[in-house]
Protein backbone atom coordinates (compact mmCIF):
# COMPACT_ATOMS: atom_id res chain seq x y z
CA UNK A 1 0.00 0.00 0.00
CA UNK A 2 1.33 3.20 -1.11
CA UNK A 3 0.80 6.73 0.95
CA UNK A 4 1.85 10.09 -0.45
CA UNK A 5 3.00 12.61 2.49
CA UNK A 6 2.46 16.38 1.40
CA UNK A 7 3.89 19.53 3.52
CA UNK A 8 3.44 22.87 1.41
CA UNK A 9 2.32 26.78 0.80
CA UNK A 10 4.48 27.68 4.88
CA UNK A 11 7.83 27.11 4.78
CA UNK A 12 10.04 23.97 2.91
CA UNK A 13 7.47 21.95 1.00
CA UNK A 14 7.97 18.10 1.04
CA UNK A 15 6.93 15.23 -0.23
CA UNK A 16 7.74 11.64 0.80
CA UNK A 17 6.43 8.28 -0.25
CA UNK A 18 5.47 5.31 1.83
CA UNK A 19 4.94 1.24 1.37
CA UNK A 20 3.75 -0.68 4.02
CA UNK A 21 5.39 1.80 6.68
CA UNK A 22 8.76 1.80 4.87
CA UNK A 23 9.94 5.33 3.97
CA UNK A 24 10.68 4.53 -0.31
CA UNK A 25 11.45 8.71 -0.86
CA UNK A 26 11.35 11.87 0.41
CA UNK A 27 12.36 15.26 -0.72
CA UNK A 28 11.89 18.98 -0.67
CA UNK A 29 10.59 20.93 -3.25
CA UNK A 30 13.22 23.51 -3.08
CA UNK A 31 15.88 21.74 -4.38
CA UNK A 32 14.45 21.05 -7.87
CA UNK A 33 13.32 24.54 -8.18
CA UNK A 34 16.44 25.93 -6.72
CA UNK A 35 14.34 28.49 -4.44
CA UNK A 36 15.75 28.32 -1.42
CA UNK A 37 12.88 27.10 1.43
CA UNK A 38 10.22 26.90 -1.63
CA UNK A 39 6.73 26.79 -0.15
CA UNK A 40 5.28 26.09 -3.64
CA UNK A 41 3.11 23.30 -4.06
CA UNK A 42 5.63 20.25 -4.32
CA UNK A 43 5.01 18.87 -7.76
CA UNK A 44 8.14 18.26 -8.62
CA UNK A 45 8.85 16.11 -5.50
CA UNK A 46 5.97 14.54 -5.61
CA UNK A 47 6.76 13.68 -9.47
CA UNK A 48 10.43 12.48 -8.28
CA UNK A 49 8.53 9.86 -5.52
CA UNK A 50 6.13 8.37 -7.93
CA UNK A 51 9.29 8.04 -10.57
CA UNK A 52 11.50 6.43 -8.64
CA UNK A 53 9.18 4.00 -7.45
CA UNK A 54 7.77 3.46 -11.43
CA UNK A 55 4.22 4.15 -10.43
CA UNK A 56 1.58 6.93 -10.97
CA UNK A 57 -0.80 8.70 -8.85
CA UNK A 58 -3.31 5.92 -9.55
CA UNK A 59 -1.29 3.66 -7.68
CA UNK A 60 -1.58 5.93 -4.60
CA UNK A 61 -3.80 4.83 -1.76
CA UNK A 62 -3.34 7.67 0.35
CA UNK A 63 -1.99 11.36 0.57
CA UNK A 64 -2.03 12.72 3.65
CA UNK A 65 -1.27 16.25 4.15
CA UNK A 66 0.59 17.21 7.57
CA UNK A 67 -1.74 19.95 9.15
CA UNK A 68 -5.36 20.79 9.04
CA UNK A 69 -5.82 24.32 7.12
CA UNK A 70 -9.10 24.90 8.08
CA UNK A 71 -7.99 24.95 11.72
CA UNK A 72 -4.97 26.82 10.82
CA UNK A 73 -7.32 29.85 9.50
CA UNK A 74 -9.39 29.98 12.27
CA UNK A 75 -6.48 30.74 14.67
CA UNK A 76 -5.12 33.16 11.43
CA UNK A 77 -9.08 34.95 11.82
CA UNK A 78 -9.61 35.04 15.40
CA UNK A 79 -6.30 36.41 16.02
CA UNK A 80 -7.12 39.25 13.33
CA UNK A 81 -10.46 39.92 15.34
CA UNK A 82 -8.82 40.21 18.94
CA UNK A 83 -6.24 42.90 17.80
CA UNK A 84 -9.10 45.16 15.52
CA UNK A 85 -8.22 47.94 14.02
CA UNK A 86 -4.44 47.35 14.45
CA UNK A 87 -3.26 44.83 12.13
CA UNK A 88 -5.22 45.74 8.96
CA UNK A 89 -2.34 45.85 6.63
CA UNK A 90 -1.27 42.46 7.92
CA UNK A 91 -4.88 41.58 7.61
CA UNK A 92 -4.78 42.55 3.79
CA UNK A 93 -1.87 40.66 2.95
CA UNK A 94 -2.75 37.71 3.86
CA UNK A 95 -6.27 36.56 3.85
CA UNK A 96 -6.42 37.11 -0.24
CA UNK A 97 -4.08 34.45 -0.42
CA UNK A 98 -5.83 32.17 1.92
CA UNK A 99 -8.97 32.75 0.31
CA UNK A 100 -7.96 32.39 -3.39
CA UNK A 101 -5.34 29.28 -2.27
CA UNK A 102 -4.25 27.88 1.38
CA UNK A 103 -7.96 26.83 2.43
CA UNK A 104 -8.41 25.02 -0.90
CA UNK A 105 -5.84 22.26 -0.29
CA UNK A 106 -7.88 19.59 -0.89
CA UNK A 107 -9.14 20.88 -4.18
CA UNK A 108 -5.55 21.61 -5.19
CA UNK A 109 -4.24 18.43 -4.66
CA UNK A 110 -6.70 16.59 -6.31
CA UNK A 111 -6.50 19.44 -9.29
CA UNK A 112 -2.74 19.46 -9.29
CA UNK A 113 -2.78 15.94 -9.47
CA UNK A 114 -5.72 14.57 -10.59
CA UNK A 115 -6.10 12.51 -7.78
CA UNK A 116 -9.12 11.08 -6.79
CA UNK A 117 -8.93 8.81 -3.52
CA UNK A 118 -8.65 9.62 -0.01
CA UNK A 119 -6.79 12.51 1.77
CA UNK A 120 -5.94 12.80 5.00
CA UNK A 121 -5.56 16.06 7.17
CA UNK A 122 -3.44 15.35 10.49
CA UNK A 123 -2.41 18.02 12.97
CA UNK A 124 0.53 20.00 12.41
CA UNK A 125 2.03 19.11 15.89
CA UNK A 126 0.63 15.43 15.29
CA UNK A 127 2.58 15.07 12.75
CA UNK A 128 5.84 16.40 13.94
CA UNK A 129 5.24 14.36 16.79
CA UNK A 130 4.78 11.38 14.52
CA UNK A 131 7.39 11.74 12.30
CA UNK A 132 10.21 11.67 15.35
CA UNK A 133 8.51 8.97 17.64
CA UNK A 134 7.31 6.60 14.20
CA UNK A 135 11.18 6.97 12.22
CA UNK A 136 12.91 6.01 16.15
CA UNK A 137 13.84 2.62 17.27
CA UNK A 138 12.23 3.31 20.64
CA UNK A 139 9.21 1.08 21.42
CA UNK A 140 7.82 3.40 23.55
CA UNK A 141 9.17 6.88 24.17
CA UNK A 142 8.10 10.70 25.01
CA UNK A 143 8.15 13.30 22.33
CA UNK A 144 8.77 16.79 22.63
CA UNK A 145 7.62 19.01 19.60
CA UNK A 146 8.35 22.92 19.37
CA UNK A 147 8.16 25.31 16.42
CA UNK A 148 6.84 28.66 16.05
CA UNK A 149 3.20 27.58 15.27
CA UNK A 150 1.25 25.09 13.81
CA UNK A 151 -2.73 25.37 13.83
CA UNK A 152 -3.19 26.54 17.48
CA UNK A 153 -0.19 24.53 19.19
CA UNK A 154 3.60 26.42 19.31
CA UNK A 155 5.00 23.28 21.85
CA UNK A 156 3.11 20.00 22.61
CA UNK A 157 4.47 17.08 24.60
CA UNK A 158 2.97 13.38 24.90
CA UNK A 159 3.84 9.78 24.33
CA UNK A 160 4.57 7.31 21.98
CA UNK A 161 3.68 3.54 22.47
CA UNK A 162 3.81 0.87 19.59
CA UNK A 163 1.32 2.08 17.06
CA UNK A 164 0.03 5.44 18.72
CA UNK A 165 0.89 8.57 19.88
CA UNK A 166 -0.39 10.59 22.48
CA UNK A 167 -0.57 14.57 22.69
CA UNK A 168 -0.68 15.35 26.33
CA UNK A 169 -0.65 18.46 27.08
CA UNK A 170 0.31 22.16 24.43
CA UNK A 171 1.41 25.91 25.04
CA UNK A 172 -0.80 27.69 22.31
CA UNK A 173 0.18 30.33 19.87
CA UNK A 174 0.40 33.63 20.44
CA UNK A 175 2.74 32.10 23.05
CA UNK A 176 5.74 30.69 21.23
CA UNK A 177 9.73 29.32 22.19
CA UNK A 178 10.01 29.41 17.87
CA UNK A 179 8.31 32.61 17.39
CA UNK A 180 10.69 34.34 20.33
CA UNK A 181 13.67 33.39 19.05
CA UNK A 182 12.42 33.88 15.64
CA UNK A 183 11.90 37.47 17.37
CA UNK A 184 15.27 37.68 18.20
CA UNK A 185 16.53 36.66 14.63
CA UNK A 186 14.71 39.44 12.90
CA UNK A 187 15.83 42.00 15.64
CA UNK A 188 19.34 41.26 14.96
CA UNK A 189 19.05 41.18 11.13
CA UNK A 190 18.70 37.83 9.80
CA UNK A 191 15.75 36.52 8.11
CA UNK A 192 12.68 34.85 10.12
CA UNK A 193 12.07 31.05 9.18
CA UNK A 194 15.29 31.03 7.81
CA UNK A 195 18.50 32.17 9.78
CA UNK A 196 18.03 31.18 12.84
CA UNK A 197 20.86 28.98 13.13
CA UNK A 198 23.32 32.51 12.61
CA UNK A 199 21.54 33.42 15.68
CA UNK A 200 22.94 30.37 17.48
CA UNK A 201 25.82 30.34 15.65
CA UNK A 202 26.98 34.27 16.94
CA UNK A 203 25.66 33.43 20.40
CA UNK A 204 29.57 32.05 22.04
CA UNK A 205 30.88 35.06 20.97
CA UNK A 206 28.90 37.24 23.38
CA UNK A 207 27.76 37.25 26.87
CA UNK A 208 24.25 36.65 28.03
CA UNK A 209 24.18 40.19 29.61
CA UNK A 210 20.32 40.49 28.44
CA UNK A 211 19.31 37.01 30.01
CA UNK A 212 17.57 38.77 32.99
CA UNK A 213 15.73 42.07 31.18
CA UNK A 214 14.49 38.62 28.97
CA UNK A 215 13.21 36.92 32.09
CA UNK A 216 11.62 40.23 33.63
CA UNK A 217 10.21 41.58 30.72
CA UNK A 218 9.09 39.22 27.54
CA UNK A 219 8.27 36.00 29.08
CA UNK A 220 6.72 34.18 32.23
CA UNK A 221 8.40 30.88 32.85
CA UNK A 222 7.29 28.33 35.09
CA UNK A 223 9.22 25.76 36.77
CA UNK A 224 7.53 22.80 34.54
CA UNK A 225 8.68 24.61 31.18
CA UNK A 226 5.25 25.91 30.46
CA UNK A 227 5.66 29.89 29.13
CA UNK A 228 3.40 33.21 28.34
CA UNK A 229 4.74 35.86 26.54
CA UNK A 230 4.62 39.41 26.97
CA UNK A 231 2.83 40.58 24.08
CA UNK A 232 3.13 44.19 23.87
CA UNK A 233 6.98 43.60 23.17
CA UNK A 234 6.18 41.80 19.76
CA UNK A 235 4.47 42.28 16.35
CA UNK A 236 4.05 38.83 14.56
CA UNK A 237 0.23 38.39 15.73
CA UNK A 238 -1.03 41.26 13.47
CA UNK A 239 1.62 43.14 12.00
CA UNK A 240 4.26 42.78 9.03
CA UNK A 241 7.55 43.24 11.71
CA UNK A 242 8.48 40.25 14.69
CA UNK A 243 8.72 43.06 17.28
CA UNK A 244 8.12 46.59 18.10
CA UNK A 245 9.30 50.03 19.24
CA UNK A 246 8.62 48.66 22.75
CA UNK A 247 10.95 46.10 21.76
CA UNK A 248 13.75 48.40 20.87
CA UNK A 249 12.84 50.31 23.55
CA UNK A 250 13.82 48.01 26.22
CA UNK A 251 17.33 46.91 24.59
CA UNK A 252 17.98 50.45 24.38
CA UNK A 253 19.04 49.62 20.56
CA UNK A 254 17.59 49.50 16.90
CA UNK A 255 16.65 46.63 14.78
CA UNK A 256 19.98 45.48 12.96
CA UNK A 257 19.74 45.82 8.94
CA UNK A 258 20.37 42.84 6.93
CA UNK A 259 24.29 42.61 6.16
CA UNK A 260 25.01 45.92 8.66
CA UNK A 261 28.11 45.56 11.23
CA UNK A 262 27.45 43.03 13.97
CA UNK A 263 28.16 44.73 17.36
CA UNK A 264 28.84 43.31 20.74
CA UNK A 265 25.18 44.58 21.48
CA UNK A 266 24.37 42.13 19.27
CA UNK A 267 26.18 39.25 20.07
CA UNK A 268 24.75 39.80 23.65
CA UNK A 269 21.63 39.69 22.58
CA UNK A 270 22.01 36.45 20.74
CA UNK A 271 23.56 35.14 23.81
CA UNK A 272 21.22 35.84 26.03
CA UNK A 273 18.10 34.32 24.18
CA UNK A 274 20.19 31.39 23.39
CA UNK A 275 20.26 30.82 26.86
CA UNK A 276 16.84 31.26 27.55
CA UNK A 277 15.91 29.05 24.51
CA UNK A 278 18.07 26.13 26.48
CA UNK A 279 16.88 26.54 29.91
CA UNK A 280 13.52 26.55 28.54
CA UNK A 281 13.96 23.26 26.90
CA UNK A 282 15.51 21.77 30.07
CA UNK A 283 12.77 22.63 31.63
CA UNK A 284 10.05 20.96 29.31
CA UNK A 285 12.22 17.73 29.47
CA UNK A 286 12.34 17.26 33.00
CA UNK A 287 8.50 18.08 33.34
CA UNK A 288 7.85 15.63 30.13
CA UNK A 289 10.27 12.43 32.06
CA UNK A 290 8.30 13.41 35.25
CA UNK A 291 4.91 12.84 33.76
CA UNK A 292 5.54 9.94 31.21
CA UNK A 293 8.04 8.25 33.28
CA UNK A 294 9.72 7.62 30.01
CA UNK A 295 13.27 6.78 29.39
CA UNK A 296 13.98 7.52 26.25
CA UNK A 297 12.56 11.47 24.07
CA UNK A 298 12.05 11.76 20.70
CA UNK A 299 12.40 15.20 19.08
CA UNK A 300 10.95 17.46 16.29
CA UNK A 301 9.99 20.95 15.76
CA UNK A 302 11.84 23.97 13.63
CA UNK A 303 13.29 24.38 17.33
CA UNK A 304 14.45 21.05 17.64
CA UNK A 305 17.46 22.04 14.82
CA UNK A 306 18.82 24.03 17.68
CA UNK A 307 22.06 21.31 18.25
CA UNK A 308 23.62 23.85 20.94
CA UNK A 309 20.47 22.92 23.13
CA UNK A 310 20.10 19.39 21.84
CA UNK A 311 23.85 18.98 22.96
CA UNK A 312 22.96 20.22 26.33
CA UNK A 313 19.65 18.19 27.05
CA UNK A 314 22.16 15.16 26.66
CA UNK A 315 24.42 16.82 28.57
CA UNK A 316 22.32 16.91 31.55
CA UNK A 317 20.96 13.25 31.07
CA UNK A 318 17.49 13.32 31.84
CA UNK A 319 16.51 10.90 29.60
CA UNK A 320 18.67 8.05 29.02
CA UNK A 321 18.66 8.83 25.33
CA UNK A 322 17.52 11.46 22.78
CA UNK A 323 16.57 10.81 18.82
CA UNK A 324 15.80 13.97 16.63
CA UNK A 325 14.31 13.84 13.49
CA UNK A 326 16.76 14.82 10.98
CA UNK A 327 14.02 16.67 8.87
CA UNK A 328 12.91 18.30 12.59
CA UNK A 329 11.00 20.97 10.65
CA UNK A 330 8.16 21.53 8.44
CA UNK A 331 9.51 19.15 5.41
CA UNK A 332 9.99 16.27 8.14
CA UNK A 333 5.50 16.74 8.48
CA UNK A 334 5.70 15.14 5.49
CA UNK A 335 6.74 12.05 7.12
CA UNK A 336 4.78 12.43 10.00
CA UNK A 337 1.32 12.90 8.23
CA UNK A 338 2.04 9.17 5.93
CA UNK A 339 3.18 7.83 9.02
CA UNK A 340 -0.02 8.55 11.38
CA UNK A 341 -1.73 7.57 8.58
CA UNK A 342 -0.21 4.28 8.15
CA UNK A 343 -0.46 3.73 11.86
CA UNK A 344 -3.52 5.46 13.44
CA UNK A 345 -5.92 5.52 10.32
CA UNK A 346 -5.20 2.50 9.01
CA UNK A 347 -4.34 0.89 12.71
CA UNK A 348 -1.47 -1.40 11.53
CA UNK A 349 1.42 -3.27 13.71
CA UNK A 350 4.62 -1.40 13.93
CA UNK A 351 7.71 -3.64 14.00
CA UNK A 352 10.99 -2.93 15.38
CA UNK A 353 13.65 -5.41 14.44
CA UNK A 354 16.76 -3.68 15.33
CA UNK A 355 18.49 -0.30 17.07
CA UNK A 356 18.61 1.25 14.08
CA UNK A 357 16.04 3.99 12.89
CA UNK A 358 13.72 4.18 10.23
CA UNK A 359 15.08 7.61 8.11
CA UNK A 360 18.01 5.26 6.54
CA UNK A 361 20.18 7.93 6.81
CA UNK A 362 18.03 10.67 5.59
CA UNK A 363 19.28 9.25 2.24
CA UNK A 364 16.39 9.68 0.28
CA UNK A 365 16.31 11.79 -2.11
CA UNK A 366 17.70 11.64 -5.94
CA UNK A 367 20.80 10.04 -7.02
CA UNK A 368 22.31 9.83 -10.36
CA UNK A 369 24.46 6.91 -12.06
CA UNK A 370 27.65 7.38 -13.07
CA UNK A 371 26.39 6.61 -17.25
CA UNK A 372 24.07 9.61 -16.23
CA UNK A 373 27.10 11.31 -14.67
CA UNK A 374 29.47 10.95 -17.87
CA UNK A 375 26.63 12.15 -20.13
CA UNK A 376 26.31 15.08 -18.79
CA UNK A 377 30.10 15.85 -18.76
CA UNK A 378 30.38 14.63 -22.24
CA UNK A 379 27.23 16.80 -23.50
CA UNK A 380 29.28 19.75 -21.90
CA UNK A 381 32.67 19.16 -22.52
CA UNK A 382 33.69 19.22 -19.52
CA UNK A 383 37.19 17.33 -18.46
CA UNK A 384 37.36 14.74 -16.47
CA UNK A 385 39.16 11.47 -14.76
CA UNK A 386 37.12 8.36 -14.24
CA UNK A 387 38.20 6.30 -11.26
CA UNK A 388 37.50 2.85 -9.66
CA UNK A 389 35.93 3.21 -6.78
CA UNK A 390 39.56 1.86 -4.53
CA UNK A 391 41.41 4.62 -6.34
CA UNK A 392 38.91 7.44 -5.60
CA UNK A 393 39.29 7.15 -2.30
CA UNK A 394 42.67 7.18 -1.44
CA UNK A 395 42.65 10.09 -4.28
CA UNK A 396 39.71 11.40 -1.90
CA UNK A 397 42.02 11.16 1.24
CA UNK A 398 45.17 12.86 -0.38
CA UNK A 399 43.55 15.59 -1.69
CA UNK A 400 42.12 16.32 1.84
CA UNK A 401 45.20 15.80 3.41
CA UNK A 402 46.48 18.26 1.08
CA UNK A 403 44.28 20.99 2.15
CA UNK A 404 42.32 20.87 -1.22
CA UNK A 405 38.46 21.57 -1.04
CA UNK A 406 36.57 19.08 -2.48
CA UNK A 407 32.82 19.01 -4.16
CA UNK A 408 31.77 15.73 -3.01
CA UNK A 409 28.55 14.14 -5.22
CA UNK A 410 26.97 10.80 -4.17
CA UNK A 411 24.65 8.54 -4.31
CA UNK A 412 20.97 9.48 -2.72
CA UNK A 413 20.37 13.07 -1.72
CA UNK A 414 20.06 14.34 1.73
CA UNK A 415 16.30 15.11 2.89
CA UNK A 416 16.29 17.85 5.69
CA UNK A 417 18.88 20.94 6.19
CA UNK A 418 21.81 18.65 6.60
CA UNK A 419 24.75 17.69 4.64
CA UNK A 420 25.24 14.22 5.32
CA UNK A 421 27.93 12.77 2.79
CA UNK A 422 25.88 12.48 -0.58
CA UNK A 423 26.21 16.43 -1.36
CA UNK A 424 28.85 17.94 0.81
CA UNK A 425 31.93 20.20 0.79
CA UNK A 426 34.56 18.05 2.31
CA UNK A 427 38.26 19.95 3.88
CA UNK A 428 41.01 19.44 5.80
CA UNK A 429 39.84 20.21 9.48
CA UNK A 430 43.37 20.24 11.26
CA UNK A 431 44.03 23.22 8.83
CA UNK A 432 43.72 26.49 11.12
CA UNK A 433 42.95 28.80 8.16
CA UNK A 434 40.48 26.52 6.54
CA UNK A 435 37.07 27.86 7.98
CA UNK A 436 38.36 31.09 7.11
CA UNK A 437 38.83 30.20 3.42
CA UNK A 438 35.70 28.00 3.63
CA UNK A 439 33.69 30.74 4.26
CA UNK A 440 35.27 33.90 2.14
CA UNK A 441 35.58 31.77 -0.73
CA UNK A 442 33.08 28.91 -0.98
CA UNK A 443 30.09 29.69 0.95
CA UNK A 444 30.32 33.41 0.36
CA UNK A 445 29.02 33.94 4.12
CA UNK A 446 29.54 35.73 7.26
CA UNK A 447 33.09 35.11 8.91
CA UNK A 448 31.94 34.06 12.07
CA UNK A 449 29.81 31.13 10.51
CA UNK A 450 31.14 27.32 12.41
CA UNK A 451 31.51 24.55 10.30
CA UNK A 452 30.50 20.54 11.20
CA UNK A 453 32.72 17.79 11.62
CA UNK A 454 32.44 14.75 10.67
CA UNK A 455 34.13 11.70 12.09
CA UNK A 456 34.08 7.95 11.63
CA UNK A 457 31.64 6.87 14.49
CA UNK A 458 34.05 4.23 16.45
CA UNK A 459 36.33 7.24 16.84
CA UNK A 460 33.94 9.89 18.03
CA UNK A 461 34.67 9.57 21.70
CA UNK A 462 38.62 9.57 20.67
CA UNK A 463 38.21 13.63 19.11
CA UNK A 464 34.83 14.77 21.16
CA UNK A 465 32.73 14.41 24.78
CA UNK A 466 30.38 12.35 23.14
CA UNK A 467 29.74 8.56 23.74
CA UNK A 468 27.05 8.13 21.50
CA UNK A 469 26.52 8.27 18.04
CA UNK A 470 25.04 11.78 16.00
CA UNK A 471 24.29 10.49 12.43
CA UNK A 472 22.14 13.20 11.47
CA UNK A 473 24.62 16.49 12.51
CA UNK A 474 21.87 17.44 15.81
CA UNK A 475 24.12 17.65 18.17
CA UNK A 476 26.92 20.33 19.53
CA UNK A 477 29.44 18.80 21.79
CA UNK A 478 32.64 19.45 23.65
CA UNK A 479 35.89 18.88 21.81
CA UNK A 480 37.79 16.33 23.71
CA UNK A 481 39.69 18.75 26.83
CA UNK A 482 43.16 16.41 25.45
CA UNK A 483 43.23 17.94 22.26
CA UNK A 484 42.36 21.67 23.29
CA UNK A 485 45.55 24.02 23.49
CA UNK A 486 45.93 25.94 25.96
CA UNK A 487 45.35 30.02 25.66
CA UNK A 488 47.53 32.48 26.61
CA UNK A 489 46.77 35.06 29.38
CA UNK A 490 45.83 37.73 26.27
CA UNK A 491 43.77 34.95 23.90
CA UNK A 492 41.47 34.32 26.96
CA UNK A 493 40.63 38.25 27.87
CA UNK A 494 39.60 38.64 24.05
CA UNK A 495 35.73 39.61 23.19
CA UNK A 496 33.33 39.48 20.63
CA UNK A 497 35.15 38.68 16.86
CA UNK A 498 38.70 39.10 18.47
CA UNK A 499 38.14 35.37 19.45
CA UNK A 500 37.33 34.41 15.87
CA UNK A 501 40.91 33.55 14.61
CA UNK A 502 42.55 32.30 17.80
CA UNK A 503 43.60 28.25 17.20
CA UNK A 504 41.75 26.09 19.65
CA UNK A 505 42.48 22.58 19.39
CA UNK A 506 44.35 20.43 17.02
CA UNK A 507 41.36 20.45 14.80
CA UNK A 508 40.67 23.76 14.86
CA UNK A 509 38.43 24.10 11.75
CA UNK A 510 35.89 22.13 13.93
CA UNK A 511 35.53 24.29 16.99
CA UNK A 512 34.01 27.00 17.50
CA UNK A 513 34.85 29.66 19.79
CA UNK A 514 33.44 28.05 22.78
CA UNK A 515 35.09 24.52 22.10
CA UNK A 516 32.30 22.51 20.88
CA UNK A 517 31.46 21.39 17.71
CA UNK A 518 28.25 20.10 15.78
CA UNK A 519 29.11 16.66 15.13
CA UNK A 520 28.10 13.64 12.60
CA UNK A 521 28.82 10.54 13.02
CA UNK A 522 29.36 8.36 10.19
CA UNK A 523 28.85 4.42 10.12
CA UNK A 524 29.18 1.76 7.32
CA UNK A 525 25.49 0.97 7.79
CA UNK A 526 23.76 4.56 6.46
CA UNK A 527 26.53 5.82 4.36
CA UNK A 528 29.10 2.78 3.19
CA UNK A 529 31.09 5.32 1.03
CA UNK A 530 31.11 8.34 3.07
CA UNK A 531 32.74 5.89 5.73
CA UNK A 532 34.99 4.17 3.64
CA UNK A 533 36.77 7.70 2.59
CA UNK A 534 36.93 8.59 6.49
CA UNK A 535 38.14 4.61 7.19
CA UNK A 536 41.11 5.57 4.01
CA UNK A 537 42.06 9.11 5.41
CA UNK A 538 42.27 7.37 8.92
CA UNK A 539 44.49 4.40 7.61
CA UNK A 540 47.13 6.54 4.92
CA UNK A 541 46.90 9.80 7.34
CA UNK A 542 45.86 8.77 10.78
CA UNK A 543 43.19 11.03 11.70
CA UNK A 544 39.19 10.54 10.86
CA UNK A 545 37.27 13.85 11.03
CA UNK A 546 37.04 16.33 8.64
CA UNK A 547 35.12 19.22 8.02
CA UNK A 548 31.45 18.52 6.65
CA UNK A 549 29.52 21.53 5.03
CA UNK A 550 26.40 21.62 2.45
CA UNK A 551 27.22 21.45 -0.99
CA UNK A 552 25.73 25.27 -1.59
CA UNK A 553 26.33 28.97 -1.69
CA UNK A 554 24.57 31.44 0.60
CA UNK A 555 21.04 31.65 0.35
CA UNK A 556 20.76 28.53 -2.40
CA UNK A 557 19.55 25.36 -1.66
CA UNK A 558 21.59 22.11 -0.92
CA UNK A 559 22.95 20.79 -4.54
CA UNK A 560 20.83 18.32 -6.29
CA UNK A 561 21.56 16.90 -9.82
CA UNK A 562 25.19 17.18 -11.81
CA UNK A 563 24.57 20.70 -13.31
CA UNK A 564 24.02 22.12 -10.19
CA UNK A 565 27.19 20.26 -8.69
CA UNK A 566 28.94 21.17 -11.54
CA UNK A 567 27.40 25.13 -11.56
CA UNK A 568 28.36 25.89 -8.14
CA UNK A 569 32.09 24.23 -8.70
CA UNK A 570 32.87 26.45 -10.95
CA UNK A 571 31.27 29.77 -9.36
CA UNK A 572 33.50 28.95 -6.09
CA UNK A 573 36.96 28.11 -5.61
CA UNK A 574 36.41 24.29 -4.48
CA UNK A 575 39.40 22.79 -6.01
CA UNK A 576 38.00 19.34 -7.27
CA UNK A 577 34.50 17.95 -8.46
CA UNK A 578 34.20 14.59 -7.22
CA UNK A 579 30.66 13.16 -9.05
CA UNK A 580 30.16 9.11 -8.78
CA UNK A 581 33.45 8.03 -10.04
CA UNK A 582 34.51 11.11 -11.86
CA UNK A 583 37.25 13.64 -11.07
CA UNK A 584 37.13 17.11 -12.36
CA UNK A 585 39.93 19.43 -11.44
CA UNK A 586 39.10 22.90 -11.26
CA UNK A 587 42.88 24.27 -12.75
CA UNK A 588 41.68 21.96 -16.06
Amino acid sequence: MYILGISAFYHDSAACLIKDGEILSAVQEERFTRIKHDAAFPINAINFCLKRENISIKDINYIAYYEKPFLKFERILESYLACVPFGVFSFLKSIPVWLKQKIWIKDIIKKELNYKGKIIFTEHHESHAASAFFTSSYEDAAFLTIDGTGEWCTTTYGKGENNKIKIMADIKFPHSLGLLYSAFTYYLGFKVNSDEYKVMGLAPYGEPVYKKTIYNNLIDLEEDGSFKLNLKYFNYVSGLTMTNKKFSKLFNLKPRKYNSVISQEHMNMASSIQQVTEEIIIKLAKHVKKITKKNNLCMAGGVALNCVANGRLLREKIFDKIYIQPSAGDAGGAIGAALITWYHYLNNNRIIESKKDFMKGALLGPDYSNEEIEKYLIKNKILYKKLNNTILLKETAKLINENKIIGWFQGRMEFGPRALGARSILANAKNENMREILNKKIKFRESFRPFASAVLEEDVSKYFDLQTKSSYMLLAMPVKESRLKKLSAKEQKLKGFDKLNIVRSNIPSVTHVDNSSRIQTVNKEDNPLFYKLLLQLKKDFKYSVIINTSFNRKDEPIVCTPEDAYKCFIKTEIDYLIMGNFLIKKSK
